[in-house]
């Protein structure tokens, strides 16, 4: 792309239609990324360790009463959650599509000798397996795919758990959503970042479609050398509860209950937890 480009751009993206998700699965990316979710530093791409010991705590205690278990983690990212489990005695999977997130995941699970195994792989179309009792989702990955998508990967977790397996859903709230979509557009410039190691300009925008609930998230990288342009998009939708529990029913689920959080606790963030039971 080129600057004229950007001048020419669609003034509202249609929801993903421009990309689907950021580049996760680019190995330059994904390396970038990964030392972003190895950082106690801050809670961008996960959690701080202090904060996962307590989600894990509380996936063991409620969601599986303390009971070992086959769990599947979509979108596991390097394994962090999947790796405590692990050393809690339960037998791990987990699916990812950032080959340093799994590179490291495997690499973490080879060294401490953990009962986990990890695919590099799109979850909508990666074989799930079966026999489990947990497949989980957590920090809102269930919102960044397509309605249609998402019924489809609840449709294949149904399949991959036992009768009375449960399915947790870590989840955007609606107002988390909406923020996102109503940030006011901005521009940065830096030595390196997330989308380069090269000096580069970044432009951000974002859009709210308040009738369909989704928002559209557009970034634009410049870089400094050569000025030309990549374009990146994702796209995040927004459910009511009613909506979950409909979509649950659709694919097999009953709705047992929602969670202020994944430690049960209100703290007034942009996630809470669904979880469910395979009928």
């Amino acid at each position: 792309m080129s600057l004229n480009d950007i001048v020419k751009r669609s003034p509202v993206p249609e929801p993903w239609s421009e990309g689907e998700k950021i580049p996760w699965d680019d190995p330059e990316f994904s390396r970038r990324m990964l030392a972003e979710h190895l950082t106690d530093a801050h809670d961008l791409a996960s959690r701080r360790a202090t904060t996962i010991d307590t989600h894990v705590d509380w996936i063991e205690h409620v969601t599986l009463n303390g009971q070992q278990s086959n769990i599947l983690d979509l979108g596991c990212g390097p394994g962090l959650y999947t790796s405590r489990l692990a050393e809690r005695g339960h037998t791990c999977v987990g699916i990812d599509f950032s080959p340093a997130s799994i590179d490291h995941a495997i690499q973490t699970a080879t060294t401490r000798q953990l009962d986990c195994r990890y695919q590099l792989a799109d979850v909508r179309k990666a074989e799930f397996g079966d026999g489990f009792d947990l497949v989980m989702m957590i920090f809102g990955e269930f919102n960044v795919f397509r309605p249609a998508d998402a019924g489809l990967i609840l449709d294949k977790a149904r399949a991959a758990l036992m009768p009375g397996g449960r399915l947790l859903l870590e989840v955007h709230t609606i107002e988390a959503i909406e923020r996102m979509g109503t940030t006011a557009a901005s521009w940065r410039s830096t030595e390196r970042g997330l989308f380069s190691d090269r000096p580069h300009i970044r432009l951000e925008e974002a859009f709210w479609d308040a009738d369909r609930q989704i928002a559209t998230e557009r970034f634009y990288i410049i870089d400094a050398a050569s000025a030309t342009v990549t374009r990146y998009a994702q796209s995040v939708q927004a459910y009511t509860d009613s909506e979950y529990g409909a979509m649950l029913a659709n694919s097999g689920f009953t709705l047992d209950q929602i969670y202020p959080s994944l430690n049960g606790i209100a703290d007034g963030g942009d996630f809470f937890v669904v979880l469910a039971t395979a009928t």
